[in-house]
């Protein structure tokens, strides 16, 4: 089964657009100040507003916190339109109950509770980052591109999180890279339902 697609770090409006136009299920927004990836809850909601009706309907928008409280994880969420909060830090069942109580799905990074899905980011460095198969989605992160990709997805997630490797630089994703990507993604995939097959 061919796993949705996510990138993080979304940046700009032109990119967003191609984005959605290119198939992809997710798109993410850092709020962490630290990374060159950051953006502000005012530039993730106009990017939210320029995809349009038809866009929003089937990608979903995920923001990504660190350190925020819930209450202000979910200010931010609401102001921007965003559906999915993923919590890059040891999340409690008090943080996904709360966020949850707000309407937002919460996806979790693995080894604290677990929410709507659990991430296994393979740059986090903390050792928690064997992937499983868990309740809800598995996504896994972490330096995926086309070198990788195989690999990954022989894992078996739901989600597959890019980043870095779509990029010209820190921050500036490339519609083109992102293209090579998803044809790629899906020509491994069909590879594999094949073999299934036989």
């Amino acid at each position: 089964m061919k796993p949705e697609v996510k990138v993080c770090g979304v940046r700009d409006v032109a990119f967003a657009v191609a984005a959605a136009k290119l198939g992809v299920d997710y798109l993410g927004f850092i709020f962490e100040p630290s990374s060159p990836r950051h953006v502000t809850v005012e530039q993730a909601a106009e990017i939210a507003a320029a995809l349009g009706a038809e866009a929003r309907r089937r990608v979903r928008l995920v923001g990504v916190f660190v350190r925020e409280s819930t209450d202000e994880i979910a200010a931010a969420m609401r102001r921007a339109g965003l559906d999915v909060v993923q919590l890059h830090r040891r999340a409690s069942a008090a943080d996904v109950a709360a966020l949850r109580a707000e309407g937002f799905g919460v996806w979790t990074l693995a080894g604290g509770a677990e929410g709507d899905g659990v991430l296994f980011d393979s740059t986090h460095g903390d050792g928690e980052t064997a992937f499983r198969q868990v309740d809800g989605k598995s996504i896994v992160a972490g330096r995926i591109g086309l070198e990788n990709l195989t690999d990954v997805l022989v894992l078996g997630p739901d989600v597959v999180d890019v980043n870095s490797s779509l990029e010209t630089a820190p921050g500036v994703k490339n519609a083109a890279r992102l293209e090579d990507f998803m044809h790629t993604s899906a020509a491994a995939t069909a590879a594999d339902n094949t073999k299934e097959r036989e």
